[in-house]
């Protein structure tokens, strides 16, 4: 089975997120968070993840890029911020994602800070190379 590099990725995600944000490719960069730096609304995502399964020739439910039974699972809640088992939980389904910094502050009105370029790069890499 070929991989297909990373830097092959990258660049069709960024080809992807300059057409569907309207965004300049400079602006595409590893770090840039979709909302936050790129503009990303909720129905962008739907466009992206669409996208993404076309040029990529891959499935992604939704819920494998972003379970939302962790962050409402009153078990793993307190005021509105995950606990350690919500945190290891979050950890667990999205490996793609550094939570490193949302770690600091398990908010989950913040959770959409780790939707990167990055993390979406290495979720698509991880489908297109491991299946």
């Amino acid at each position: 089975m070929s991989t297909m590099p990373r830097s092959e990725i990258m660049a069709k995600v960024r080809d992807i997120l300059v057409d569907v944000l309207s965004v300049d490719e400079d602006e595409v960069t590893d770090d840039a968070i979709l909302t936050t730096d790129l503009g990303a609304e909720s129905i962008d995502f739907l466009d992206i993840l669409f996208r993404l399964e076309k040029e990529f020739g891959i499935k992604i439910p939704q819920e494998q890029l972003f379970n939302r039974d962790i962050v409402s699972n009153a078990e793993y809640l307190n005021d509105r911020k995950l606990n350690a088992a919500g945190v290891a939980a979050l950890k667990k389904a999205m490996p793609y994602a550094n939570l490193t910094d949302f770690e600091k502050n398990p908010d989950i009105d913040k959770l959409a800070d780790v939707f990167t370029v990055a993390a979406i790069v290495n979720f698509v890499e991880g489908k297109v190379n491991n299946g």
